[in-house]
């Protein structure tokens, strides 16, 4: 698709395919009106003034699905850091050990929190007299040459108007996988990834680790909408780099309330100890997109430590959206006219036949109807091309919401056809099959990472001895590990090698 233009692809207006959608799943035509998948135009990366100082507690994504090769389990994915260069050590990626990273289940559409699963993160050292990540090849998690590493725990509480009424521990030292450093330090990183998938009681699982970022977009659209020049997209910004994910996948009977109301609100929040060992919290994220264009400047740190019951507050910068008329500024498309109701009902509600819980509160959310089983092909629009088991029913790893979005904020709904996007339609990695689902991260020594940049060998031959220390023959594991990490950049590898060549020798030395 074009940004901000009309593609002539000759594909159904979204008007139609809704109401395709809604007949295919035996919904009312009530609905077709109220789905509004979300008005903004990208994903929670910095989306608010304090947070965005503060990356390893920034939630950047929340996915929920009915798991596609495990149709009785739902899958949550949430994901932290935005934007890790793959390269950035020495000091790589970590969960925050003062930080409680919550994913919290609504499964009566009262706003409130029924479910709430806590994963809290501590850090371990084996030499601290090192400056390194990883001291030699780490061929397993617990490999003595995987120098730092983190472990989790996760609890799991049930909640009654926001007081605990019960509170499990459901496991202790979870290893994390670690950041991908690059193919020298971690030959097989697929089976460190492999070894961090940990099974739980009653037939769960979870996965805290590296991933790479499964948002796609072309986030030029923030230089006022490209600019008003539509030569340059279509690059997905986001390719290359990598976030910190945590997984879980549980059997739907343990979230939803029951067969008869299978509906699911689902988000995340981040909390943050203070210095007098108080926690507050810092990041809050459900429907995607929301706080980042919705909100203004003077709302999104407000949002971000709001709970959804409360989103009533919130309910001007719905009806009064600012993105149409910046398009309407630039392009010259006439923004629909206010209030917006058209997108208020998906906003706080959920669609009505669809995702809507009975007797629902209104409150942000991303709400799942656990009922609707996955398709074997899905459609990236989800929803509004007729794929009922897709955004904004939850939210899949392949789902375009950027496109949806955009699309139905511009008024599609409303009767102002269009057919906009950013002209990014999928992620720049394949999805895997099974849990965790999230693509495998960018390697450290690739960092974004080959963008035009030269291979490990090219920099080694422009080098020359300069990556020979003094004594060396300049072949061997040593030199293969020092072209192996190029991409860090010529310095950074004459010194890890020269690192490496020493530990080596010391530890030859004390056996």
């Amino acid at each position: 698709m074009t940004p901000i233009s009309r593609s002539g692809s000759g594909r159904r207006s979204l008007a139609t395919l809704v109401c395709a959608a809604l007949a295919a799943g035996g919904l009312a035509a009530a609905g077709v009106a109220t789905l509004e998948p979300g008005a903004a135009s990208a994903s929670s990366h910095r989306e608010a003034p304090l947070i965005s100082g503060d990356p390893q507690y920034d939630n950047t994504d929340v996915y929920a699905f009915v798991s596609p090769d495990k149709p009785d389990s739902t899958t949550i994915v949430a994901n932290w850091i935005p934007f890790e260069e793959p390269g950035g050590g020495p000091n790589f990626y970590q969960f925050a050990e003062d930080a409680q990273y919550d994913l919290h289940i609504d499964n009566n559409g009262d706003g409130q929190g029924d479910l709430l699963y806590r994963f809290t993160f501590k850090t371990h050292v084996k030499n601290k007299k090192s400056f390194l990540y990883n001291t030699g090849a780490v061929e397993s998690l617990d490999d003595p040459d995987l120098n730092v590493t983190q472990t989790y725990d996760i609890e799991l509480f049930q909640l009654k108007n926001q007081k605990v009424k019960y509170k499990t521990k459901l496991a202790d030292d979870i290893p994390v996988a670690p950041s991908n450093v690059g193919k020298a330090s971690m030959p097989n990183y697929e089976k460190l990834r492999d070894q961090a998938v940990y099974k739980l009681p009653n037939d769960s699982t979870s996965f805290a680790g590296q991933a790479d970022d499964p948002f796609f977009a072309d986030l030029r659209v923030f230089d006022l909408l490209y600019g008003g020049n539509l030569t340059e997209v279509g690059n997905d910004t986001l390719k290359g780099y990598n976030v910190n994910s945590i997984a879980l996948q549980v059997p739907t009977d343990m979230i939803a309330e029951s067969s008869h109301q299978p509906v699911v609100g689902i988000w995340s929040t981040t909390q943050r100890r203070n210095a007098q060992g108080y926690y507050s919290q810092v990041s809050r994220l459900g429907n995607p997109l929301v706080n980042e264009v919705v909100n203004p400047l003077k709302d999104k740190d407000k949002f971000n430590a709001s709970s959804p019951w409360d989103d009533g507050q919130f309910l001007k910068n719905v009806t009064n959206p600012e993105l149409p008329k910046l398009i309407e500024a630039i392009y010259k498309i006439p923004a629909p006219k206010e209030p917006r109701n058209d997108l208020v009902d998906v906003f706080l509600k959920g669609v009505k036949g669809l995702n809507q819980p009975p007797y629902v509160r209104p409150a942000e959310e991303l709400r799942l109807n656990t009922s609707i089983k996955p398709t074997d092909s899905p459609k990236r629009l989800g929803v509004l091309d007729g794929d009922n088991a897709g955004f904004p029913n939850g939210r899949r790893l392949t789902d375009d919401v950027i496109d949806a979005s955009l699309q139905v904020v511009e008024g599609e709904l409303v009767g102002s056809k269009n057919d906009l996007g950013d002209a990014v339609d999928k992620n720049d990695k394949d999805f895997e099959k099974s849990f965790p689902y999230v693509a495998l991260p960018t390697e450290g020594s690739r960092g974004p990472l080959a963008k035009g940049t030269t291979s490990g060998n090219d920099v080694r031959n422009q080098l020359g001895d300069a990556l020979s220390p003094a004594g060396s023959s300049g072949s061997g594991d040593n030199m293969t590990l020092m072209a192996g990490s190029a991409g860090a950049g010529a310095a950074g590898i004459v010194l890890i090698g020269a690192a490496l060549m020493w530990w080596r020798r010391m530890r030859r030395r004390a056996y």
